[in-house]
């Protein structure tokens, strides 16, 4: 329908409408009369709403309509109406009379906002992301960061984590990611100075990703541990710091925090998410296998998932049966999606839980077994090998059993009832803890109108709140798909 319409367009004579839908630049206008509301008002709620809207007209961009935009919303001839008009690409001169013709009767903004100013930056910097200029889009992004430098004002904090992340992924596009590290943490610094919370958080979560993209796992853990903490203010950041904690604890060695930290992320993601949520499971069932357990079918077959989880649903079944001849060549066949994925290292920690299954399998099955056997059915390279196994899997406590040094055979204890054990009372207070845990959290996430037991509402407030309730129902199934 959109090449129908721009055919048409074309093929229309000289004194046609331009290019680019009118309801573009009618929109971008109704979103920075919303922006300047609340930034007279100091409403960071209506500079949110603004974000939302934009997001759901990102598609829509083109350059005839960025233009007239910036024309529109910037003091003419200042610097920075020169500079982001230079990023645009230069349309032929018929357009270019039939935007000035378009425009003229509206008169630009007599002073222009930092608010405005900054969202301008941040269309054109997503329009280049978009059609994937991305050395312009470094260029852009470097001079809205050192503009954000001296603009100190709290309704622009919303702005500017975003102008922050789109920041960081222009570098990481171009493979330099390495460049705005000193820049990032600089940011951060001032971010802390201007009880910036929003752009800490921001700011935090790209540098841990920064330094995780160049395996600096130990450098991540310092400088997580020394930053300031306080209550979330955006959920998707918050998803996003709790994936990097949990792939710094999985490579810490500490199992039980980060299965914590990457399935409430996954829980926590917005549902159109799908390659965060994706990645999540990803590690989580790498984690829950390095804790011995068997993550459930149901976690494979996740609607979208599918394809993607059949690598790991494959790795786990090798898992599960305890045969290492399988796990091998399950590894080599998806070496390079484990690769990708970067958990190859995790990948090769698990054969010594694939060992350590088929051992508690073999000793179920057999009072009494030669380590000759032992070996045998594990694929082991010597019976040596097979003893000292099994030494160290009856001290670690995985299987109840003795082992016969002289007849060089294991022995087998007789398995008594699981109920007469505290094992069942243990997992069942881990669900309850669970179940209390994400009541609270919900509870903490209430919120509720300021001074709501004082004033009654009137029909009028409440229908408008009510239209703004519909309004962002709508647009939060859409809200920032990119950056995840």
């Amino acid at each position: 329908m959109t090449q129908d319409v721009e055919m048409k367009e074309q093929a229309a004579p000289s004194n046609s409408l331009p290019s680019f839908s009118p309801s573009t630049l009618h929109h971008l206008k109704e979103i920075a009369s919303l922006i300047e509301t609340g930034a007279y008002d100091r409403e960071v709620r209506r500079i949110l709403r603004a974000i939302r809207l934009t997001m759901a007209l990102r598609r829509k961009l083109k350059a005839s309509a960025l233009s007239a935009f910036l024309n529109f919303s910037l003091i003419p001839g200042s610097e920075a109406l020169t500079r982001l008009s230079s990023y645009l690409p230069k349309e032929d001169e018929h357009a270019m009379e039939v935007d000035t013709a378009t425009s003229a009767p509206q008169a630009p903004a007599k002073h222009s906002l930092p608010e405005i100013e900054i969202y301008c930056y941040l269309l054109v910097l997503m329009f280049l992301i978009d059609q994937k200029k991305y050395n312009e889009a470094k260029a852009c992004s470097s001079a809205s960061i050192a503009r954000l430098k001296n603009i100190n004002r709290r309704t622009v904090d919303v702005l500017a984590a975003r102008l922050y992340f789109y920041y960081s992924l222009c570098y990481e596009l171009t493979g330099d990611l390495a460049e705005i590290r000193g820049n990032l943490l600089s940011l951060h610094r001032i971010a802390t100075l201007r009880h910036d919370e929003l752009g800490q958080e921001t700011l935090l979560n790209l540098l841990l990703r920064n330094y995780l993209h160049y395996n600096l796992y130990d450098q991540a853990e310092k400088l997580r541990s020394k930053a300031p903490r306080f209550e979330a203010h955006s959920n998707q950041q918050f998803c996003r710091y709790l994936f990097y904690l949990g792939k710094i604890r999985t490579i810490q060695l500490e199992y039980t925090d980060a299965k914590e930290c990457l399935l409430q992320a996954a829980r926590k993601a917005p549902i159109a998410a799908l390659g965060f949520r994706v990645q999540c499971n990803k590690w989580a069932i790498i984690v829950r296998l390095l804790l011995g357990e068997i993550p459930e079918r149901t976690v494979f077959m996740q609607k979208g998932m599918e394809k993607a989880l059949r690598p790991y649903f494959e790795l786990t079944n090798a898992v599960r049966i305890g045969d290492l001849e399988l796990f091998r060549s399950v590894a080599e066949k998806f070496s390079s999606t484990f690769s990708s994925d970067r958990t190859h290292n995790l990948i090769v920690r698990l054969r010594h839980n694939v060992i350590r299954t088929g051992l508690r399998n073999i000793s179920i099955s057999y009072s009494r077994i030669s380590l000759v056997d032992v070996a045998k059915k594990l694929r082991l390279d010597s019976v040596a090998d097979a003893e000292s196994i099994v030494a160290k899997a009856i001290r670690d406590g995985a299987i109840d059993a003795t082992l016969d040094h002289a007849s060089r055979c294991m022995l087998s204890k007789e398995t008594g009832d699981i109920y007469s054990m505290t094992e069942p009372q243990t997992v069942f207070n881990s669900r309850i803890a669970f179940c209390l845990n994400m009541h609270n959290e919900a509870v903490r996430a209430l919120r509720f109108p300021p001074n709501s037991h004082k004033e009654k509402e009137s029909a009028e407030k409440r229908r408008e709140r009510r239209q703004q309730e519909q309004e962002l129902a709508k647009h939060i199934a859409e809200e920032d798909d990119d950056e995840f």
